[in-house]
């Protein structure tokens, strides 16, 4: 079973994750961060990762350090999950369309971290959740998932509905790379041997 259970205690942020790369879309997220929980919880049942985040932060500051070390955590996981990567698809896109918003993801679980951002929150905040976290959770996850990845959004005026987009575009990319490879199944998917 490809899974991984991660702890990361800082001075700012104590967070678990369990992560299962095989799994039905289950999720228990609670950060204390309502609106990044739903996005966390659109994350797991489009990507089918079963996924539990348990978060305690500094949330009395703000909600950067608990979002930010979220994904550093998840991205953690998830590369331990997927160990040499043997079998996997290793490439997942997606074009997403939910309501006004349209959102295009494309990755590569290439081992090279790199994230390019076009998506444009027009308002600072959804609730209480500042939009700017948005782009810096998928920040810390692509470099320590060890992703390359572009997001960009091709249509949206609602944040929330562009929020929500970019989270699922992101989840159904992320399940088609990391499905194995009927065709491959026991291949590394890089003339490198390695990823």
């Amino acid at each position: 079973m490809r899974r991984a259970q991660i702890t990361r205690d800082t001075a700012e942020t104590q967070i678990t994750v369990d992560l299962t790369l095989d799994g039905t879309g289950q999720y228990d997220n609670q950060t204390g961060i309502g609106f990044f929980d739903h996005m966390l919880d659109q994350l797991a049942r489009h990507a089918l990762l079963d996924l539990t985040i348990h978060a305690t932060g500094d949330l009395h500051i703000d909600d950067h350090h608990t979002v930010e070390d979220t994904g550093i955590a998840l991205g953690q996981a998830l590369t331990q999950a997927l160990g040499d990567k043997r079998g996997i698809r290793r490439y997942g896109a997606c074009l997403l369309p939910m309501d006004d918003a349209l959102i295009r993801c494309a990755l590569d679980l290439s081992a090279r971290p790199f994230l390019i951002w076009n998506v444009d929150l027009p308002i600072p905040k959804i609730g209480t959740f500042d939009t700017e976290l948005v782009r810096e959770f998928f920040q810390a996850l692509s470099t320590h998932g060890g992703i390359t990845l572009h997001i960009d959004q091709l249509h949206g005026i609602n944040s929330h509905h562009i929020a929500e987009a970019t989270f699922k575009s992101v989840a159904r990319a992320l399940r088609a790379a990391i499905e194995p490879d009927p065709r491959r199944s026991d291949a590394i998917p890089s003339t490198k041997g390695a990823l």
